[in-house]
């Protein structure tokens, strides 16, 4: 059967097929707190991505970055009176014991973006020697009104576009740009943020430029799926799009796939706002694989509030699972049919929950889903 999998570009559940070898790229953490179930959410919905691809007889080349040159981060390190990489790296160290609890697949690189410096000037050069950038005010600005796909990707209207780059730190109203959409490439640091020279001027790159020069010293010019959560989709990964392909004319991505958000006290989790779980403090309490199932029970692409009664309901499905250590291979391609339609895990809980129920073998279904018996 071949996977079916929503596309974000296309707006539409598609098949999937990538070659024996699939290109992965999903933007990873900004290390400045810990690992919150919003977090965890995304990341384990493209763990279960790569673990049917697995099975399927795919070989996988995911590439996780690790956002340590970023506004928020020199915040908190301000805040906090430490160097931002010795913040990024007790963090980032945080982030790799709870994936590895959680027991998701290790990634074939986590590179950082503060390793992509040279990458990222050489990109910049290709992108103005193209004409798709100009420089103003000390800063080197992508010109949106050269691309006239510029928001294809997304699909949302220019006043959508604005009122979310506004949100979402994309300074609409500096007076060096020639629209309020154009986005940063390169920038001057402020006196205590880390700079390097360019013949810009001295500075650091912008957000998005970062994961585009990644992508493309990881993966090469064109990759199979990009993602990440549903609040990246813009302004982030329309940039990343834009730039890329104007970098070095060729397709960027072929699948855009992401993850919906979870909400607590009815706002979506957040740093800003502190309403957040933590995964290390869940495991202090719970099975790790229980918060696996919590966060699996839901579908990748449906938004869904914390509640209280989340982790005692999937205490209880572990012990119902475990309960039943045999083997049962007609429950298992059950499974893969659920993951086959658009990452159902639902339906695949639902399925192996009803052969506990009775008293059948679920050993080979859980672990497919990364729920191990030993």
């Amino acid at each position: 059967m071949t996977m079916q999998l929503f596309d974000t570009a296309r707006r539409q559940i598609v098949p999937f097929e990538p070659g024996e070898n699939v290109l992965m790229y999903t933007c990873g953490i900004t290390p400045y707190d810990a690992t919150h179930l919003g977090h965890a959410a995304t990341f384990i919905a493209y763990d279960m991505l790569q673990r049917r691809l697995i099975d399927m007889g795919h070989t996988v080349r995911c590439v996780r970055n690790v956002t340590d040159v970023d506004d928020p981060l020199f915040a908190k390190a301000r805040e906090l009176g430490v160097h931002y990489l010795d913040l990024a790296a007790s963090e980032e160290a945080r982030f790799e014991r709870d994936m590895e609890a959680l027991n998701a697949l290790p990634v074939a690189s986590s590179p950082r973006a503060s390793s992509a410096i040279p990458d990222i000037r050489g990109f910049i050069g290709m992108v103005l020697d193209r004409g798709f950038a100009y420089e103003a005010g000390g800063s080197v600005y992508f010109d949106v009104s050269k691309v006239d796909s510029f928001g294809s990707m997304s699909g949302y209207s220019e006043e959508q576009m604005i009122a979310y780059a506004k949100e979402r730190g994309g300074k609409v109203d500096d007076p060096n740009k020639k629209s309020p959409l154009d986005f940063v490439l390169w920038h001057p640091s402020a006196s205590d943020e880390p700079a390097w020279d360019t013949m810009w001027g001295a500075g650091r790159p912008g957000w998005h430029i970062e994961c585009s020069a990644l992508a493309l010293r990881e993966l090469g010019t064109t990759i199979d799926l990009h993602g990440g959560g549903a609040d990246l989709i813009f302004p982030h990964h329309e940039c990343e799009k834009a730039q890329s392909e104007a970098a070095t004319g060729e397709q960027f991505v072929k699948h855009w796939m992401h993850t919906a958000l979870i909400s607590m006290d009815g706002q979506k989790m957040s740093k800003s706002l502190g309403n957040l779980v933590f995964v290390d403090a869940l495991r202090e309490e719970y099975d790790p694989r229980s918060i696996r199932l919590a966060i699996i029970e839901h579908n990748y692409r449906v938004e869904w509030e914390w509640d209280d009664e989340l982790m005692p309901r999937n205490k209880a499905r572990l012990e119902s699972w475990l309960a039943n250590d045999a083997s049962n291979l007609e429950l298992l391609d059950q499974v893969r049919e659920r993951l086959d339609d658009d990452l159902d895990t639902p339906g695949a809980l639902v399925a192996i929950d009803a052969a506990a129920a009775a008293g059948h073998g679920v050993r080979e279904a859980a672990e497919l889903l990364g729920v191990n018996f030993e």
